[in-house]
């Protein structure tokens, strides 16, 4: 019998296992999964410790959006410990101004109380605009808005604020590495994937159309399909895919 892969996956900002239910359920026969609870934190630091601490020796790592931020911090505390790595809708560059700004502004609202708010807010930026009025999808990412919370959502809002620039660490990774995004990702855009996968020695780029920044809820079929090739790959075969 083939031993299953430990796979570890990190959820973005206001999301949590529900994410990844189609990954979990569809790559349950050859990974075994664990979700991680990115909610306690308010840096990516102490986040990256809490994770390595749960974690098996040796992982398949994967994460979207701020899963991918903190994905850079887990390989620069434990580069050895991460054999495969998957970013999903997300980026190595710090914040910018206008960004610390929106961020700043969205958690003044959530402090006034006005949490429901936030989350009409920042819907558009996170689905595909066709999918505004799908009533499964948007319901999805308000209820796992609603179980994330307030406070948890302004403890990840500022470890994404001060996240440091992981450019530089693009280099250091070896291991086989999966650069994935939606051809509409308003929030972390394809050109974005397309310069970090450059810059990966083992990247394979894949983007998936008709898409937005939650990939693995907006095409759950063709994002489990290329995870499960990644879980298999040794070595990524080029630049795109």
């Amino acid at each position: 019998m083939t031993q299953k892969t430990p796979l570890i996956l990190l959820p973005g900002l206001l999301t949590d296992a529900a994410l990844w239910r189609h990954q979990t359920e569809t790559l349950s026969d050859i990974a075994d999964i664990r979700v991680s609870d990115l909610t306690q934190d308010d840096q990516l630091g102490p986040m990256a410790r809490r994770v390595l601490a749960e974690a098996p020796e040796t992982f398949a790592l994967a994460g979207l959006s701020m899963g991918g931020y903190l994905a850079f911090e887990i390989l620069r505390q434990a580069p050895d410990r991460v054999r495969r790595l998957a970013l999903l809708d997300t980026s190595p560059l710090p914040d910018s101004q206008e960004q610390t700004a929106r961020r700043r502004s969205l958690i003044d609202l959530a402090r006034t109380g006005d949490f429901k708010g936030v989350t009409q807010r920042l819907l558009p930026l996170l689905i595909h605009p066709d999918r505004i009025r799908d009533a499964a999808l948007t319901r999805a990412v308000m209820e796992m808005a609603g179980r994330v919370g307030r406070d948890a959502f302004i403890r990840q809002q500022t470890a994404i604020m001060n996240r440091p620039d992981s450019r530089h660490d693009l280099g250091l990774i070896h291991c086989p590495t999966l650069v994935l995004c939606g051809r509409q990702d308003g929030l972390t855009p394809p050109a974005v994937h397309v310069d970090m996968a450059a810059a990966l020695p083992h990247a394979a780029l894949v983007t998936v159309e008709d898409c937005g920044h939650l990939s693995p809820l907006e095409q759950p079929h063709a994002v489990s399909a290329v995870l499960r090739y990644w879980l298999a790959m040794e070595r990524a075969p080029g630049r795109d895919a």
